[in-house]
């Protein structure tokens, strides 16, 4: 009876995480290529729901009758401020709910981790009928609470503290545009509680070595001072790890590799051009030790003027 449950709860353990902490792809990002102004400050709340009933293990792509279908909600804020008209300062806090419709699993929730972002333009020159611009985006994110990372797939995150660096080049020709970027993210070891563990040889530790990763994006569509409509393609691929084994439970250093695709839309308001609309969606077409999600996200943004022009004219009024 007790080998019976132990092989079901083994079961429950088997798909690994959902990419949680996955960036959700919406305007005035670490990941696009839209600047704030100097001085001007955009921030508003977000929304996604993204779920999964099929996942991979290793490249087996299967289901899990005892889970069903996991489901992750993030309520968020984001913010990006204008530091000069070439470099911006963004943040980003998500809070995390997690949930199985099957089983006996209870999801969990909390604040994940806190992002913060410089992206900086250095080069914007005319070059044919069109403009090129390139960036540098460095980045750094650290856990806002002591949540569990060895629950997947319920896990709200890794836990683990990340530095990142991508370099983004983007043309646009009209109200064509297309953007590429590529991102190095360095991640710490984390510590999880148990003090061994079986990757694919046994530690006696409580630490866990998380394997760095890398992450392409490419986006194109139209673009102009009141719509951006694009389609988006992006990869994030484990650089070490390993796969779960056949039945077996999955682990935070686990290689999760997976590849979206999906469509995000940006809608200035003409009669109250500080607000901005913006949806969107995606789903997994590609991926290893991971859910095969589909996620939809909306959220607004408001952008607050802080120039000293505005403050004068504030007090004229």
């Amino acid at each position: 009876m007790k080998k019976n449950i132990e092989k079901k709860r083994k079961r429950l353990f088997i798909i690994a995480f959902l990419l949680t902490c996955s960036v959700v792809s919406v305007a005035q990002t670490d990941i696009d290529a839209i600047m704030m102004e100097k001085n001007a400050f955009c921030v508003g709340p977000m929304y996604s729901y993204s779920s999964w009933k099929n996942y991979w293990e290793g490249t087996l792509k299967r289901e899990n009758l005892n889970l069903g279908r996991v489901s992750t909600q993030m309520y968020g804020v984001m913010g990006n401020y204008g530091v000069t008209r070439k470099l911006n300062a963004l943040f980003s806090v998500p809070y995390i709910k997690t949930k199985a419709s099957a089983g006996t699993m209870s999801g969990l929730d909390g604040i994940q981790d806190l992002s913060l972002f410089l992206k900086w333009r250095p080069v914007q020159k005319k070059i044919g009928s069109g403009r090129l611009s390139l960036f540098a985006i460095g980045g750094l994110s650290f856990p806002m609470s002591n949540y569990v990372a060895d629950f997947l797939p319920l896990s709200i995150g890794l836990r683990s503290k990340t530095a990142s660096a991508r370099l983004m080049a983007d043309y646009q020709k009209g109200n064509l545009f297309a953007t590429l970027s590529g991102t190095y993210v360095f991640r710490d070891n984390i510590k999880i509680d148990r003090t061994s563990y079986y990757t694919t040889e046994m530690h006696y530790t409580n630490e866990v070595e998380m394997p760095n990763a890398m992450n392409w994006n490419f986006r194109a569509g139209f673009r102009n001072h009141r719509l951006i409509a694009e389609a988006v393609a992006n990869n994030w691929t484990t650089l070490g790890g390993f796969d779960i084994t056949r039945n077996n439970m999955p682990f935070p250093s686990n290689k999760m590799n997976g590849t979206t695709v999906g469509v995000n839309i940006k809608y200035v308001i003409p009669s109250l051009p500080e607000l901005s609309i913006v949806t969107g969606g995606n789903t997994t077409v590609a991926g290893r030790n991971m859910g095969q999600s589909t996620m939809v996200y909306g959220s607004f943004f408001y952008v607050l003027d802080f120039s000293p022009k505005a403050k004068t004219a504030a007090k004229k009024k």
